[in-house]
């Protein structure tokens, strides 16, 4: 089984968005996603980043596809054009078979879901789903675009020191999920 992770940048009142954006930049929280995201343990493998297609187009196109990693974009519109190596998928099943597939299940170390709400949600449901990295961001934005409470279902294993920019401060944790 390929692991699937979570990472999240969340404010003070779960908010993860606003106007189909983030509300915040935060160097240190890019930094932090791009290591996670693209560290593997065997030299020979690659992560793949899923997230939704609000959140494909929310990145600026001089940064799509997130590179050094195996994009994946989720949606429903067969048509949406994607740069080559892009892949699409219909749904978080069709993610998981895809990486059992031949072309990708010796290449894949890990899935990082990347956003966005919808995404998350349904990333929650799955067994697979084993970790999430949260970027706790000590200040609400007024958000519209939420992470919902995934405590009762994780435990908090790491948290790092508070991170300051500019008028924000911010800290890592990372969460597992419990054993039965």
């Amino acid at each position: 089984m390929i692991p699937v992770y979570i990472i999240v940048a969340i404010d003070s009142k779960s908010g993860i968005g606003k106007g189909g954006r983030l509300p915040w930049h935060l160097t240190g929280d890019l930094k932090h996603f791009r290591e996670l995201t693209c560290k593997t343990h065997s030299p020979k493998k690659k992560n793949i980043v899923l997230m939704g297609r609000k959140t494909w187009d929310s990145i600026p196109k001089e940064y799509r596809p997130l590179n050094e990693r195996i994009n994946i974009v989720l949606t429903h519109n067969k048509y949406l054009d994607v740069p080559e190596g892009v892949l699409k998928a219909e749904n978080f099943d069709q993610v998981l078979t895809m990486t059992k597939s031949e072309r990708l299940k010796n290449i894949i170390e890990t899935v990082f879901v990347i956003g966005g709400q919808q995404v998350y949600e349904e990333a929650l449901k799955y067994p697979e789903c084993q970790k999430i990295y949260v970027t706790q961001i000590h200040q609400a934005f007024g958000c519209d675009v939420f992470f919902r409470d995934f405590k009762d279902r994780f435990v908090k294993t790491k948290e790092s020191t508070r991170h300051n920019e500019g008028p924000l401060n911010y800290h890592f944790e990372e969460y597992e999920l419990k054993s039965n």
